[in-house]
């Protein structure tokens, strides 16, 4: 048995079945992929996936739990490599960060300058995607970190560290009748209709939740992942905008912010990343960079906590900003 063939096995399971876009992102040929897949299924003596003819449809039973020891392994092969790696080109490499819009968008930008500046012979590679997806991509080792507010506590097998609070604003044009409200309430916001997150995004269920405990239905004529989108919509009238005030810019100067952060209990944002990764120095340099009580030492804590009661413990006296 061999580690190519256990990567070219856990790549057609990733994308599921299809050994196309396997052996794409594999640098190889599809015949190439297929091969390893025979070899690996001869040598175990069972088949690691359900066929139709010559098309794989989905993982046996004996491929699923395959599956996760195969990827256990080449999770510690991984962690070797990055050990040596350590001593051998202590400021070189990549980091791989998996996030949302607003993240990359408003959060990001300044962090990564600043760590490229230290670092410039580490490549850095940004996924964006759904919280869903980039949960994903850190589980399976795509990305080394998962930078997002929602989905990372689905995943079980990831480290999960609180980075920041924050909460939402309204935004509405200048001659809107909100601006008259000193005070808005629930029942101000949904008299209007609302331009918002798609669900699963920023925090979204955090909104939904706000208005199902005070029993009103909020009227949500648009959604979208990207706040810019949300700003182009409220400029054309379609509704007020609900968004995270961290996405509220100076340039925005046409549209009038109106805090919204006694209505909404507060989202937070966490860095998420694979249990038992070996983190290089470049990367704890970076979650602290992002997060400054973050320190080496909290992270080296978190990464030994054998399950989610102790990792809560190391947070437990955390005071986490609010942005």
């Amino acid at each position: 048995m061999k580690l190519q063939q256990l990567r070219s096995f856990l790549e057609v399971a990733r994308q599921d079945c299809n050994v196309s876009r396997a052996a794409q992102n594999l640098f190889t040929s599809q015949p190439g992929v297929s091969k390893q897949l025979r070899t690996l299924e001869e040598e175990l003596g069972t088949d690691l996936f359900v066929r139709h003819g010559k098309h794989l449809s989905e993982l046996t039973p004996a491929g699923v739990k395959i599956a996760a020891t195969a990827r256990d392994i080449l999770q510690r092969v991984e962690a070797i490599s990055a050990i040596a790696q350590e001593y051998t080109a202590e400021n070189a490499g990549s980091l791989g960060i998996a996030t949302t819009h607003t993240q990359s968008r408003y959060i990001l930008p300044r962090v990564i300058k600043t760590f490229i500046e230290r670092y410039p012979d580490v490549s850095l590679h940004m996924h964006q995607g759904s919280p869903m997806q980039i949960s994903q991509l850190a589980a399976d080792g795509t990305a080394d970190f998962a930078i997002a507010t929602e989905a990372l506590e689905l995943f079980s097998d990831l480290v999960m560290m609180p980075c920041f609070h924050w909460n939402r604003s309204i935004l509405v044009p200048r001659d809107h009748a909100l601006c008259q409200v000193s005070r808005l309430t629930l029942a101000d916001i949904a008299a209007h209709p609302i331009v918002t997150y798609v669900y699963g995004f920023t925090g979204r269920s955090k909104l939904d939740e706000a208005f199902r405990k005070a029993r009103l239905e909020p009227r949500v004529v648009f959604t979208a992942v990207d706040a810019d989108v949300i700003k182009t919509y409220v400029r054309l009238g379609l509704g007020i905008g609900i968004l995270a005030s961290m996405a509220v810019e100076k340039r925005d100067e046409d549209l009038v912010s109106l805090d919204a952060s006694h209505l909404f209990e507060y989202s937070t944002t966490s860095i998420g990343f694979r249990r038992g990764s070996f983190l290089r120095g470049y990367m704890l340099e970076f979650i602290e960079m992002f997060a400054p009580h973050l320190t080496r030492e909290r992270v080296e804590a978190a990464v030994q906590s054998p399950d989610r009661e102790a990792l809560q413990a190391v947070f437990a006296d955390l005071e986490i900003p609010v942005k």
